[in-house]
């Protein structure tokens, strides 16, 4: 397991137009575990999602996030492919789902590199945002 910093950037456009981005550098954990990347941080109050704990799983062109904590949620993006999961939070639980139009991973196996990837998010047929997040592992 190796220390590593992260930057974060996501940027979600609701379909009405509104914008919001959010940057976040913080610390994390990078190991190589069956073939896999996996990639491991806490959440912050920038994020909206204080004591929660992220982990990424990249293998091959996918990525798989799981959130625990306050928020508990696993997203899979697959360039074309529509994934369907669960959203828990204290307020209750939600259908999202996710359809990834764009993915590029970049990562070596010292750690360090990038995720580029670009989805379309429905909860609940009533929230729909495009969103792009970019994460840069230094």
């Amino acid at each position: 397991m190796k220390d590593v910093m992260l930057k974060i950037k996501g940027k979600q456009k609701s379909l009405e137009g509104e914008e919001s981005v959010i940057e976040l550098i913080t610390e994390g954990k990078f190991y190589n575990k069956n073939g896999a990347y996996y990639l491991v941080y806490d959440e912050s109050e920038i994020s909206g999602m204080e004591g929660s704990t992220t982990t990424l799983k990249i293998q091959g062109q996918k990525v798989s996030m799981k959130r625990f904590g306050n928020n508990t949620s696993k997203l899979i993006f697959e360039k074309g492919k529509k994934h369907v999961s669960e959203y828990e939070t204290m307020y209750g639980d939600m259908t999202m789902e996710v359809m990834t139009n764009d993915l590029d991973i970049n990562i070596s196996e010292a750690g360090k590199g990038s995720i580029d990837l670009s989805y379309r998010l429905n909860i609940l047929d009533s929230l729909e945002s495009n969103n792009h997040l970019t994460i840069d592992i230094m």
